[in-house]
C-alpha cells in the first residue's frame, strides 16, 4: 500500500501540471470505487480551475472555488497525467481533462486503481470531509515532536508500535516507515508505549521525521516520468533495515532479524539493537 512518502511524491509529481489549470470534462468510467463517487465530482468540478493540489495523510485534495476532489490511492492506485488520447485500460476508472496552457498541448489526470480499494469523494468549501477529521498532526511538521508523543502515550498500554501508527496521534506513518524509525530509535516494537521514556521518544520523532523526508528526497531522485503512458510512476527504492528481512543479519550487529504480527501487521526488528 502506498505510504505517506509515496503519496507525497505523488503530489510533487502531478501538481504542477494540474495548478492553475481548468478541469474541462471528467469521464467516468464506473460509479464507484470502495465507495460511491459523488455527485458533485461530475456536476460541479467541470469548468473549475484546480487551486492547490494538497496532501492530509495519505489522502489528496485537488482544491477548486466550489470544493474539493479527495483521492485516495487504496491499495494499488496510480494517478499519471497523460495526453488524451492514450486509450482506457480495464481498470482506468477517472480522467480528469485538462485545459491546455498556452504552447502546450491537451492533457488528463487518469487516475487507475485495479482492485478499487480507492477512493475519489467531495469535500464542500469550509468543510472538513469526515475521512480526514480527527487526524493526529503531520509528521514533517512543528506539530509533531517527542513531548507529543510523551503526553498522549501515558497511560496507553498498546504496543509502541501500534501506538506510532495510529492516525490520531500522527498520520502517514505506516507500517513500513514504523519499523524502520523504530529500529533507527533503539526501541522495541513490542514494548507498551507508556513505559517509553520522554527522550526515546524525543528519539523517535526525530527518527520518524528523517526518514520520512529522506525517503520523499528519495522518491524526488528516482521516480519515473509522471507522464510516461508506458507504465505506472515509480517510486523511491527502499533501503530497508528491518522490514521484510526476517532471519537476516542486522546490518548494524549482525543478528538475525526477527518478525511477530503486531495488530494484524508484519512487525521486524533486532533484538540487539532494540530495547
Amino acid at each position: 500500500m502506498p505510504e505517506l512518502p509515496e503519496v507525497e511524491t505523488t503530489r510533487r509529481g502531478i501538481a504542477p501540471h494540474l495548478i492553475g489549470r481548468r478541469i474541462t470534462r471528467i469521464t467516468l468510467r464506473r460509479a464507484d470505487l470502495r465507495w460511491p463517487i459523488p455527485r458533485e465530482i461530475s456536476e460541479l468540478l467541470p469548468g473549475q480551475r484546480i487551486d492547490e493540489v494538497e496532501r492530509r495523510a495519505k489522502y489528496l485534495l485537488l482544491h477548486t472555488q466550489v470544493g474539493s476532489a479527495l483521492l485516495h490511492l487504496g491499495m494499488t492506485g496510480v494517478l499519471r497525467v497523460l495526453p488524451p488520447d492514450i486509450p482506457p485500460g480495464s481498470h482506468d476508472h477517472v480522467d480528469f481533462l485538462l485545459e491546455p496552457a498556452d504552447g502546450e498541448r491537451e492533457r488528463m489526470l487518469r487516475f487507475t486503481d485495479p482492485r478499487r480499494f480507492g477512493c475519489l469523494l467531495w469535500q464542500a468549501p469550509g468543510t472538513t470531509h469526515e475521512l480526514l477529521a480527527g487526524l493526529g498532526p503531520e509528521p514533517l511538521t512543528d506539530a509533531f515532536d517527542g513531548d507529543l508523543l510523551w503526553h498522549r502515550s501515558r497511560g496507553r498500554k498498546a504496543a509502541v508500535k501500534l501506538f506510532l501508527m495510529d492516525n490520531a496521534i500522527v498520520v502517514g506513518v505506516g507500517n513500513i516507515y514504523a519499523s524502520e524509525a523504530l529500529f533507527a530509535a533503539g526501541i522495541d516494537p513490542r514494548r507498551p508505549a507508556r513505559v517509553v521514556s520522554r527522550a526515546r521518544y524525543q528519539r523517535l520523532a526525530a527518527e520518524v521525521k528523517r526518514i520520512l523526508a529522506w525517503a520523499i528526497e528519495r522518491g524526488g531522485t528516482t521516480l519515473r516520468d509522471f507522464l510516461n503512458p508506458d507504465g505506472a510512476p515509480g517510486y523511491f527504492f527502499r533501503e530497508l533495515y528491518v522490514y521484510g528481512r526476517e532471519g537476516e543479519p542486522c546490518k548494524v550487529c549482525g543478528t538475525a532479524i526477527r518478525q511477530a504480527v503486531l495488530g494484524q501487521r508484519s512487525t521486524f526488528w533486532c533484538p540487539s539493537c532494540q530495547k
